[in-house]
C-alpha cells in the first residue's frame, strides 16, 4: 500500500476509548470506520458502521478483517495477542493500547514474520511517554538518568485513595500487580510494583510516584548499555500508595484480582473531571557538561470531534490515532514490529491528534 492509502479502519471495542478513537477518525472524512464489539453498539457518526465481533474467535476476527486496511484494538489487554495474530494472518496493519508486557512480547514474536506493521502500546504510558523519553535521551552524548512519570488523576479527589476511575479497571490492576522493568546501575532488572515510593512537586502541586508495570514499553531494551538508570512510575496524590499496599499485598488481593476489580468498581466512582500529568526528566552529559532536560504537560478535558472527551480519552485515543496517521504518511515502518521510540516527537506533536499533548 502506498502512503496515505489507509482508509478502511476496524476499531475493536465500543467503550469510552473506542468511542473517542472513532469520533476522531470519522470527523476527518478520510476514513471508513467499522466498530466491532461483543455487544451491539450504536454510533451516530458519519462514515461509521458497527458489527458484532468476538475477539476470542478466530473466525469472527477473520470475517471482521476482510477488506480492512487497519485494525485498532481498544479492547482490554488480554485480547491483544489474539487480535494481533489475526491481523498478521490477514495482512492488516495492527495498533493497540496494551500495557501488558507479556502481550507485547508475544506481538513482537508475531511481528518477525508479519508482512504488515504491528504496533502495540500506542496510548499514554506506554506510548507517548516513551516517545518523549527517548527524544530527550537522544539529545545527550552520554546518559545518566531517565525518569518517566505519568498520572491519570481526578481533579477533585474526595475519598481516602484520592482517586476516581477514569479508564480500564483491568488495565489499572494489571499495572499495580505485575513486575516492572527498570535499569538500575546499568543493569536491566525487574522491580516490584508499588515500591520505589517518592514525592515530587510539579507546578506547586505535590504528588507521590511509585513503580507500576508496562509504562516503559520497549525502552529498556532500546537504552540498555546506554543509560545508568531508567524507570517509570505512576503518579497519584499522597496517601494512595499505602492503601494500595494494604489491599494488594497485606490483604493479598493480588491473588483475587476479580474481587479487587469488584471493590474498585463498587467504591470508586467514574469521573469525567480528570487530568493527565506527564513528566519526563533526563540527565547526562552534552558537550562535556552535566545537564538536565525535562518535558512536562498537563492535559484537561475538552471537546474534540464534537464530543466532550476526558483527558484520558484525549491522550489515549489521540496517541493511537497519531501513530496510525504517521504510518499512513510513511513516517513509520510498514512491516514487522514497531516500537514507540521509533516515533519522532516533533512528528507526533505536529500531528492533529498528537498535538492534543500540547494542551
Amino acid at each position: 500500500m502506498a502512503a496515505n492509502d489507509f482508509k478502511k479502519v476496524l476499531v475493536l471495542g465500543g467503550g469510552k476509548i473506542g468511542v473517542a478513537i472513532t469520533a476522531m477518525l470519522s470527523s476527518t472524512g478520510e476514513y471508513d470506520v467499522t466498530v466491532g464489539d461483543m455487544r451491539a453498539v450504536n454510533f451516530d457518526l458519519p462514515h461509521v458502521k458497527t458489527r458484532i465481533v468476538d475477539a476470542s474467535s478466530e473466525s469472527s476476527l477473520a470475517e471482521a478483517m476482510k477488506d480492512t486496511d487497519v485494525v485498532i484494538n481498544a479492547l482490554p489487554f488480554f485480547a491483544a495477542k489474539n487480535v494481533a495474530k489475526a491481523a498478521a494472518i490477514h495482512n492488516v496493519h495492527y495498533f493497540d493500547l496494551t500495557e501488558d508486557v507479556a502481550a507485547t512480547n508475544a506481538i513482537r514474536e508475531i511481528g518477525k514474520t508479519a508482512e504488515t506493521a504491528l504496533m502495540p502500546q500506542c496510548g499514554l504510558a506506554p506510548g507517548f511517554i516513551g516517545i518523549a523519553g527517548f527524544d530527550l535521551a537522544s539529545q545527550f552524548d552520554k546518559l545518566q538518568d531517565v525518569k518517566m512519570r505519568v498520572g491519570a488523576l481526578t481533579r477533585f479527589p474526595t475519598n481516602a485513595l484520592k482517586y476516581n476511575l477514569t479508564w480500564s479497571t483491568d488495565g489499572l490492576i494489571n499495572e499495580y500487580c505485575e513486575p516492572c522493568d527498570a535499569i538500575i546501575n546499568g543493569e536491566y532488572v525487574k522491580v516490584q510494583p508499588l515500591e520505589g515510593l517518592e514525592t515530587l512537586m510539579i507546578d506547586g502541586d505535590e504528588f507521590e510516584a511509585f513503580n507500576t508495570s508496562g509504562g516503559l514499553g520497549t525502552l529498556c531494551e532500546t537504552l540498555q548499555g546506554k543509560v545508568r538508570n531508567l524507570d517509570y512510575k505512576t503518579m497519584r496524590f499522597p496517601g494512595h500508595n499505602s492503601i494500595l499496599k494494604l489491599l494488594i499485598n497485606d490483604l493479598r488481593m493480588i491473588d483475587k484480582r476479580d474481587t479487587l476489580k469488584d471493590i474498585f468498581e463498587h467504591a470508586l466512582p467514574y469521573t469525567a473531571q480528570d487530568m493527565v500529568v506527564v513528566f519526563v526528566s533526563v540527565t547526562g552529559w552534552k558537550d562535556g557538561k552535566y545537564q538536565q532536560k525535562t518535558f512536562a504537560s498537563r492535559i484537561f478535558p475538552k471537546t474534540v470531534a464534537g464530543i466532550e472527551m476526558t483527558a484520558i480519552q484525549l491522550t489515549t485515543a489521540g496517541g493511537i490515532c497519531a501513530a496510525m496517521e504517521l504510518m499512513r504518511e510513511g513516517k513509520l515502518p510498514r512491516k514487522g514490529f514497531v516500537a514507540q521510540e521509533q516515533v519522532k516527537l516533533d512528528d507526533f506533536l505536529a500531528n492533529r491528534w498528537g498535538g492534543l499533548y500540547n494542551n
